[in-house]
């Protein structure tokens, strides 16, 4: 098929199967705010800062290390209170990029590749330029303001190689809208993300012609766009050339383009204050974009849906409640292993993808605590992977244990399989409005010897046995049951 320029053309791409099967991916966030390392931790995480006070407490203790430029353009926050007792107010953010590249050499992206893979992760989505304009890859096109801004080493072509030298697909992240080289004044509400941007047509075919360049030197299979995209582009054009090139590609939906008008509107004073509410809630609940462009799938941030999506979406999060690395955060900060392991199951039964991001620290080595929870999503993967991998939304995804312990349903063709969050006590399982036909074959992930059951008004009683403590146990029911 040939994708042209137009809604209607691109709105016939699909969702490739390798998306769908995939289920989780790895976010690296690796720039020069990883230097620094600084981010609150007191208030909570992103969504849990917008619940309780609002855009304008969350900017001023903004919770990403990543976003520590902006932060420290903030008088009177704790980013900005931090940088004048560490390193004092003159000193330049872009001085960091000296200590960022002397660490360079230190970094082993085939130790990466080879972390991600025993993760369980089927792609990886480096970022290649955050909102501080550092560039994780020496391009042909330098930045006009600061041309020797970028990565000494060509991050993203080396970690390219190695990921897919394992069998990962890659994708990339790029801050297509932000770029604070550009601009001076900070973010301090939802709405200054689409109206405090370079808006020259100059930074448009900037920005264009890194994805372009991204595109044509390696293929990705995933174009990961942030905040939004230039209105002064061809939005249309860069999707369909990309579709045309790469078949099997997909992009998200943080492509927004805000012209003029809109901004103009949304900075009046009596508009402002309304759009930025409308802006909080609809983060809350899962949207990250106040314009509707083509995209392929949504990406909520620290957020979840309570039921099944039609439309395919993936969860974005951090292990802990910072994307890039944060040295201020503590133990208590990150996500459990086992919690990110229901995390995924709860997400795969409902149509969407987990992409969990590590925030490694300058010179490439992933802290341990974060190192620990990869590993335990790649030690269930390597038992339960089959109820994760390569399958389909069941008739639904939440059920319910009379003996307690919650469910996520998944299935494959005439198989289903019931994700059981807590480990069952008691030796049995019963699964309520679940109907097993005559036959059925009923097991455990990671046992061999088949499972005895039988009906009963309230579902299906299965035999467990003892059963040792685990993030999540998955029986294995073909053929596929009927739900009531």
């Amino acid at each position: 098929m040939t994708y042209h320029a137009n809604m209607i053309s691109l709105s016939r791409h699909e969702v490739p199967t390798w998306y769908h099967d995939a289920k989780f991916g790895i976010f690296i966030h690796w720039s020069l705010s990883s230097v620094p390392a600084f981010a609150p931790r007191d208030k909570g995480d992103i969504i849990e800062i917008l619940k309780a006070e609002g855009a304008g407490a969350m900017m001023a203790n903004q919770p990403y290390a990543e976003w520590y430029l902006n932060s420290i353009r903030i008088p009177g926050s704790p980013a900005w209170e931090h940088h004048r007792a560490t390193y004092g107010l003159d000193y330049d953010y872009y001085d960091f990029a000296g200590d960022f590249n002397a660490a360079l050499p230190q970094w082993d992206p085939d130790a990466w590749a080879e972390t991600f893979s025993a993760a369980g992760a089927r792609y990886v989505v480096p970022v290649t330029k955050h909102h501080d304009g550092f560039l994780l890859w020496p391009s042909l096109n330098p930045n006009p303001l600061k041309p020797g801004l970028h990565a000494t080493r060509d991050v993203v072509g080396e970690l390219t190689a190695a990921v897919r030298a394992r069998g990962m697909r890659i994708g990339y992240y790029y801050s297509s809208l932000l770029d604070w080289t550009f601009t001076s004044e900070p973010i301090v509400d939802m709405v200054g993300g689409a109206v405090n941007v370079p808006t020259s047509r100059d930074y448009a075919m900037y920005s264009e012609s890194h994805w372009r360049e991204l595109i044509e030197r390696h293929e990705p299979s995933l174009l990961w766009s942030d905040i939004g995209y230039p209105a002064a582009s061809d939005l249309n054009a860069l999707f369909a050339w990309y579709y045309n090139k790469v078949p099997e590609g997909l992009v998200n939906d943080r492509w927004a383009q805000a012209p003029p008008l809109v901004r103009w509107i949304l900075e009046r004073p009596w508009v402002r204050p309304r759009a930025d509410r409308i802006a909080e809630r609809m983060f809350i609940n899962g949207a990250t974009t106040l314009v509707t462009v083509h995209h392929d799938y949504v990406t909520p941030e620290y957020a979840t849906f309570p039921e099944i999506r039609k439309g395919k979406w993936e969860c974005v999060r951090g292990v802990g409640k910072s994307f890039c690395y944060n040295r201020e955060e503590k133990p208590e900060d990150f996500i459990e292993p086992d919690e990110a392991v229901r995390l995924l199951a709860d997400i795969v039964s409902k149509n969407g993808n987990l992409l969990l991001n590590t925030g490694p620290m300058p010179g490439g080595k992933i802290p341990d605590v974060q190192l620990g929870i990869l590993k335990a999503m790649g030690k269930w993967l390597g038992v339960n992977g089959e109820a994760i991998y390569g399958t389909r939304p069941w008739v639904r995804a939440e059920g319910e244990t009379v003996e307690g312990p919650r469910v996520r349903f998944t299935s494959r063709w005439n198989t289903l399989y019931a994700i059981l969050m807590d480990t069952p006590q008691g030796g049995t399982v019963t699964l309520r409005g679940v109907d097993v036909p005559d036959g059925a074959r009923v097991t455990m992930l990671g046992r061999k010897k088949e499972l005895s059951w039988e009906r009963s008004d309230r579902g299906v009683e299965v035999k467990v046995g003892r059963v040792a403590k685990s993030a999540a146990h998955t029986l294995k029911i073909t053929p596929a049951p009927r739900a009531y």
